[in-house]
């Protein structure tokens, strides 16, 4: 007749041993990932930040350097330091002598599969986006991406107007995406035909962003200076 084994004490690991040994593993563990970020960061930071400056030298041509600044109600700031209440930051594109060439800042929209984040140019001048790049985006191949190979949607860009209204508070009108071949006014952008999504994410994200930097940005444009 076989009889029961009865562990002994040597032969179990007691339930606190196993919850310490779990608690050294997530520590090296949880030490190790820390390590890896920290060490990762400055490279990761370092790449975004040359992302975003070829993305601005590809919508202000003849730029060489980018200075970034806040908007904000208390006015134009160089981006150091803590970001200011209600800030919304923006890029100032330069030549290499210093001459300013354009003002670029960041919008984005929801697409067809994700975000579509894209670049523009502000011309103060003429009161309109220039231009348009993207940044990253998620779309359809062959329909999505006709937003930066379609020369006749880029066209829109080439003068698309964000002018203020009279009290300077938000856009005199508002960017509007309109069926393929039916714009009429130079602040709609005329949709790709089989990428509509595509198209009002790009207006989304240009008229969200142009109705909140404008109106902090164009009373100040003076304060930007030149280096």
């Amino acid at each position: 007749m076989n009889q029961a084994v009865t562990p002994t004490a040597a032969s179990t690991t007691p339930s606190a041993a196993m919850i310490r040994t779990l608690g050294v593993v997530a520590t090296i563990c949880g030490v190790l990932i820390v390590s890896a970020y920290e060490g990762t960061l400055d490279s990761v930071n370092a790449n975004k930040k040359i992302a975003l400056e070829r993305a601005v030298f590809k919508v202000v041509p003849g730029a060489a350097k980018v200075d970034e600044f806040w908007a904000s109600p208390a006015g134009v700031t160089p981006a150091m330091g803590a970001v200011p209440e209600g800030g919304i930051k923006f890029y100032v594109a330069r030549d290499a002598q210093g001459k300013t060439q354009g003002i670029a800042a960041e919008g984005a929209g929801k697409g067809y599969a994700d975000v579509v984040r894209i670049m523009y140019a502000y011309d103060p001048a003429k009161q309109a986006i220039t231009g348009i790049g993207v940044i990253s985006m998620r779309e359809t191949p062959g329909i999505g991406d006709k937003i930066y190979t379609d020369q006749a949607f880029l066209k829109n860009f080439v003068a698309l107007d964000v002018t203020l209204a009279a009290d300077g508070k938000a856009l005199a009108h508002a960017v509007k995406v309109v069926k393929h071949g039916t714009k009429q006014n130079p602040w709609e952008i005329d949709a790709i035909s089989g990428a509509t999504v595509t198209s009002k994410a790009i207006g989304k994200g240009i008229n969200e962003s142009a109705q909140a930097l404008l109106p902090f940005l164009v009373p100040n444009l003076d304060k930007l200076g030149s280096k």
